[in-house]
């Protein structure tokens, strides 16, 4: 780092509000936190082998060590929490782990991103404990493509759970659709209609080379762009909202006033504004989706770590976070760089989407 770098770290080490930024301005303001690596699907663009290496069950973060950690970083700014895996549902007594964290001062968003299968025997739990948000991928309304998809024939299960959500009174919802060019692309209106049906926010998420997507190529990506053009031929225009928050996905309106969003980190990446990091279920913490390495919050903890010392290791590591993942990759990408090799990922399972909480 220059001079120059070096003084604008130093100036931007922290906000107005005395929490930290990192080289680039950043503030920490959301926190992803995945329960599991485990999921009892197996999406082709996220977990296409059936087994994987799995992080031993020992080292995954108690439900204590969790909130012990999620206070740490609330105190810093991250007043944003997301529950992932993995599938979380999987994970037993998730409703005690969401009771303990909503209540927690300074978490204002407390939202759990799920793929349902398990969702209808868990709504009301989940809500009664105090979850604020609830998403819920669904990539089709096809059975047949969702078992060709997921290599499960779970489709129903997912469609009672959202019913059952928005039954027990979970009404603040989203449904993430990842979006590939000859598989469900043809499906964005019926996807629109259906989240009119149940009163969900669809968001249309582009294909990213992460992880598990080794069958990734660029070839399979719905852009943004098409994604736009195809629903104003069926719709009419598609005003784009004002952004007032860091959250990924840009929004549009439909003529009817239908509001939907596009994550569209592949062509359009949104690293410039990006607050969020994420902590694997055994305690690593990444400050990207494309991080190769991260901090190990698990044996500080464990090794008797006070709330200070901790809140000083995360602080220091944050004021040096340069990553811009997506950015960086659509340069890598054009000069015919791969992400991380099948090799890899077998070495390292926090290499994988499903681990690092997607």
């Amino acid at each position: 780092m220059n001079d120059r770098a070096h003084g604008r770290a130093g100036v931007l080490a922290s906000g107005v509000d005395g929490s930290p930024v990192d080289v680039f301005g950043r503030p920490m303001g959301a926190l992803r936190i995945s329960l599991t690596d485990r999921c009892n699907l197996r999406c082709r663009y996220c977990m296409p082998e059936e087994e994987y290496a799995w992080l031993p069950r020992q080292d995954l973060l108690t439900f204590e060590e969790i909130e012990q950690l999620t206070e740490v970083f609330v105190s810093l700014g991250a007043d944003k929490v997301r529950l992932t895996g993995g599938e979380p549902l999987l994970r037993r007594d998730v409703p005690e782990l969401v009771r303990r964290l909503s209540g927690l001062p300074g978490v204002k968003d407390l939202a759990m991103t799920t793929n349902g299968v398990l969702l209808a025997r868990h709504a009301e739990s989940l809500r009664e404990a105090g979850l604020h948000r609830l998403t819920i991928s669904l990539d089709t309304l096809r059975p047949d493509r969702f078992t060709s998809m997921t290599r499960r024939g779970t489709h129903g299960e997912v469609l009672a759970g959202i019913n059952a959500a928005v039954a027990t009174g979970l009404t603040d919802l989203k449904i993430d659709t990842v979006v590939l060019r000859g598989f469900n692309s043809d499906e964005l209106a019926e996807l629109i209609e259906f989240g009119k049906s149940v009163s969900a926010e669809v968001r249309f998420i582009e294909y990213m080379d992460v992880g598990g997507a080794t069958g990734w190529t660029p070839e399979k990506v719905f852009s943004r762009a098409e994604i736009l053009e195809t629903l104003s031929q069926e719709y009419g225009s598609c005003e784009e909202l004002r952004k007032n928050d860091t959250a990924p996905a840009d929004r549009f309106r439909l003529p009817d006033g239908t509001v939907f969003g596009i994550i569209s980190s592949t062509t359009q990446p949104f690293c410039a504004t990006c607050d969020r990091s994420r902590l694997t279920a055994d305690g690593m913490w990444l400050r990207c989706l494309y991080a190769m390495t991260g901090t190990d919050l698990r044996t500080p903890l464990r090794s008797g770590a006070s709330h200070d010392e901790l809140r000083d290791l995360i602080t220091g590591v944050w004021q040096q976070r340069r990553d811009r993942g997506a950015v960086e990759r659509v340069s890598e990408r054009a000069n015919g760089q791969v992400f991380v090799s099948l090799e890899s990922l077998k070495r390292d399972p926090h290499l994988e989407m499903h681990t690092r909480g997607g």
